[in-house]
């Protein structure tokens, strides 16, 4: 560190380093090995002026092509959903904004009511008896659940559906290790997963996590792969797209123990790929295993209806030993857009939306010139084989201001070749004929 990014004199830090019992900064750092001390000069540019900095940041943000300009077909996990004018008039109210975690609940009444509201919902939708006031994200929820599995089955084998978000799976195997995991994973046929290749996988196994849809837009066989996760004995965990829940069944009614999930698609901006928040609500049965903290409702001494911090299972709740989850992020924020976003929809709202989604999806599979790559019910995203690599055809049709979606062969073997095109309510008809003539141009 210089005195050009902090402001301290030469003379400040000689006194930190007495009052500390060191003669020089190097002596704080005698126990890293030399060999893996950096010795030269950093690479960093010199300093900027802040008109200087400004100019800079306002010509890298000139390269960026928002939703507005470029007509976008993309989802793969993180999709361009209506977000109502309400959640931002809401969540902008300071009681929301500046709050953090409400550790008083004599003072934060309002922002625990509305967790409790939230949770309340995520229960509705997925058939679940309990919520969390929120995760992290989609992905970090997924290796929470198998953390729940591993104490609830006393089983150390997880078993996760290839057609997974690859986020997902890429997360619960950076956790196992320290978890002391062993993850296997399940191929696909024809972009759907085998309720009986899943039984055999699941013997032994703490859980069984599965997408629904999946990472390809497909509908999977839900209660017969929860049906083969449980027979195994195993916890049969549902990743679902909450947008679907109006149109689909709930994770609980097909036996699921646990419904997670990425919440972005209801109340969230696509704004880069994050933040967002996550989601998982589960049985009774896992209520103490379950990550973070929930919000209850109790009365007063005087009978009258309160919330309260129940179940504070983070290390900084209680001892580390004892903790379900040492992620203090929760994203409350982010996951109060979804409640504001739900409420303003309603069940029928819900409904319609999914509706929608489908049909656009339909609708692009008739108008589209290229053949589908898995001939299998979908919900919004569509997979079409391109007669050339599919990060060619992304790249000319871009030119032309139309981004037709994302290259499944980033992150599939033999699907160099794929394109997923999601389709939301916020793309029309008209939109979709734009993108099936600039696929013709660009395949030739």
């Amino acid at each position: 560190m210089t005195a050009g990014y902090l402001s301290l004199t030469e003379q400040d830090r000689d006194e930190m380093l007495a009052a500390i019992g060191v003669s020089s900064i190097d002596d704080l750092f005698e126990q890293i090995p030399e060999p893996v001390r950096f010795a030269g000069a950093l690479n960093v540019p010199p300093a900027l002026s802040e008109s200087e900095l400004v100019r800079y940041f306002e010509e890298l943000a000139a390269k960026n092509v928002h939703i507005g300009v470029e007509l976008s077909f993309l989802g793969a996990g993180i999709y361009d959903h209506y977000v109502p004018a309400i959640v931002d008039t809401i969540l902008q109210r300071g009681e929301f904004l500046t709050a953090y975690t409400p550790y008083q609940p004599e003072m934060s009444q309002g922002v625990l009511q509305a967790i409790f509201e939230y949770q309340t919902a995520i229960c509705e939708l997925t058939g679940m008896d309990v919520s969390n006031a929120s995760g992290y994200d989609g992905f970090t929820v997924a290796a929470d659940a198998c953390f729940i599995a591993k104490h609830a089955t006393g089983r150390t084998k997880i078993v996760l559906a290839e057609t997974l978000n690859p986020q997902v799976r890429e997360v619960v195997k950076t956790y196992a290790p320290g978890f002391g995991l062993e993850v296997v994973e399940v191929g696909h046929t024809d972009g759907v997963t085998n309720p009986s290749r899943i039984a055999a996988a699941a013997e032994g196994a703490a859980a069984v996590i599965f997408p629904q849809p999946n990472f390809f837009g497909c509908l999977e066989d839900a209660p017969a792969l929860a049906a083969a996760a449980r027979e195994a004995g195993a916890l049969a965990v549902a990743h679902v797209d909450l947008t679907s829940l109006g149109i689909l069944e709930a994770p609980g009614a097909y036996g699921c123990d646990m419904a997670i999930g990425e919440g972005q698609s209801v109340g969230n901006a696509q704004s880069y790929g994050g933040p967002h928040y996550g989601f998982l609500a589960a049985r009774t049965d896992f209520i103490r295993r379950m990550p973070g903290r929930i919000v209850g409702q109790t009365t007063d001494l005087d009978g009258d209806r309160g919330f309260v911090l129940t179940l504070q299972t983070r290390e900084q709740h209680i001892r580390r030993e004892k903790a379900t989850s040492n992620m203090t992020t929760n994203q409350t924020l982010l996951a109060l857009g979804g409640l504001v976003t739900l409420a303003w929809l309603g069940p029928q709202g819900l409904r319609e939306l999914g509706e929608t989604c489908m049909s656009l999806a339909a609708y692009a599979k008739e108008r589209i010139a290229l053949p589908v790559a898995f001939e299998q019910p979908f919900f919004k995203e569509v997979a079409f084989r391109t007669p050339r690599p599919a990060r060619d055809v992304i790249r000319e049709a871009r030119a032309l201001g139309v981004h037709p979606g994302y290259c499944l062969g980033r992150d599939y073997e033999a699907m160099d070749d794929v394109i997923l095109v999601a389709l939301t309510e916020k793309r029309t008809p008209a939109d979709v004929d734009r993108l099936a003539a600039v696929l013709e141009e660009v395949c030739g």
